[in-house]
């Protein structure tokens, strides 16, 4: 299978993989748990119930339910938000995010944030690029609430305090830890709507952590954290990005709309290697020539976004997503748009970042 991978990436050291993963982080280790909500504190009227509302628990309730926490670290919580994370914002992306920056100048080892699966990795990739410091960020979460009878979120947070409180982990940037597995920002995306094995690594697995043992794989090779150039020191907000998701027979009419509508960039989940209609492609060319930074991605899950291939970016002011979806290729052209609006340079942090 071809994977959605990066095009020239600074290709940073491999961690060997261990025969047998190290034992419990030491117990020295300081950990704090920022909470935002999502179904890990979400609660249902039974244990058997399919419906249920999130962000209903607090912090300190979700840590009370892991046993035996406190022998991988001294662990603190602290409620961020208590949302949904299909209500995940702004307001709260630059408020976790500082908070984290903060946290990393104090004696904290590691970071765990607790979040709702269906933008994980959105947030992930955001922190990966503002957060600066090698201390490991690992965002954890559930499929299923906390009063569930089979719930699962104990067991990912106990794992992510784990990977959180290691210093192999030091360096790997920000991580999610779901169903014993160990992802990374850049390459995490959720892939299943309700089962515990929704995440997937189009490039391969960081790790793997059981019973909070973990083994360690591989490192990221993108940009990230402590190499990232992006800031968010005195942003109060973000340009507008709007995705435009591409099918058979599609109109340039809501790329149309997103431009008229003030978007400082349009990025469009194309068919294929990235493609559209010739009716799309000259509305996106449009809104190029106006200063719309336009860039091509695909809602294929997986596969290289190449430049120059059916459609002449250079002649028409686009840019390639290169290895990033839709989602992940609007969060850096949004932070891209703070500082530049210069595709040429735009397309140079889709093959670094």
């Amino acid at each position: 299978m071809k994977h959605r991978i990066g095009v020239g990436f600074a290709v940073t050291s491999f961690v060997s993989c261990s025969s047998e993963p190290m034992s419990h982080a030491q117990e020295s280790a300081n950990v704090a748990i920022l909470a935002t909500g999502g179904t890990i504190a979400g609660s249902a009227e039974s244990q058997t119930a399919a419906g249920y509302m999130s962000g209903q628990v607090a912090v300190d309730v979700l840590l009370n339910a892991v046993p035996e926490l406190d022998t991988l670290a001294n662990v603190t919580g602290e409620q961020i938000a208590s949302i949904g994370s299909q209500n995940m914002n702004d307001t709260v992306w630059l408020a976790l995010a500082r908070r984290i920056n903060e946290l990393a100048e104090t004696d904290v080892d590691g970071i765990v944030i607790t979040h709702g699966t269906d933008t994980m990795e959105e947030t992930a990739y955001f922190l990966s690029l503002v957060v600066h410091t090698d201390k490991p960020i690992v965002m954890t979460g559930a499929m299923r609430p906390s009063t569930s009878i089979s719930a699962d979120g104990p067991a990912n947070i106990y794992n992510a305090v784990a990977v959180a409180a290691d210093p192999r982990a030091v360096g790997l940037g920000v991580m999610v830890v779901m169903n014993d597995e160990i992802h990374d920002a850049h390459s995490v995306y959720k892939t299943n709507t309700t089962e515990v094995s929704t995440f997937q690594s189009v490039e391969g697995l960081i790790g793997e952590v059981q019973f909070g043992q973990a083994r360690y794989f591989r490192s990221p090779y993108s940009r990230h954290t402590t190499t990232s150039n992006f800031t968010i020191e005195g942003v109060e907000s973000l340009p507008q990005v709007d995705i435009i998701y591409m099918h058979q027979g599609v109109s340039g009419a809501l790329i149309d709309a997103a431009v008229a509508a003030g978007a400082k960039g349009v990025v469009t989940a194309g068919v294929g290697n990235g493609n559209m209609t010739d009716e799309a492609l000259t509305s996106l060319t449009a809104a190029a020539a106006a200063g719309v930074v336009s860039v091509r991605s695909s809602r294929v899950p997986t596969g290289v976004i190449g430049r120059m291939v059916e459609i002449d970016d250079d002649a028409l002011g686009l840019v390639a997503s290169y290895g990033l979806s839709p989602q992940k290729a609007r969060i850096l052209l949004r932070l891209a748009l703070l500082t530049t609006s210069d595709p040429g340079t735009i397309q140079q942090y889709f093959a670094e970042y």
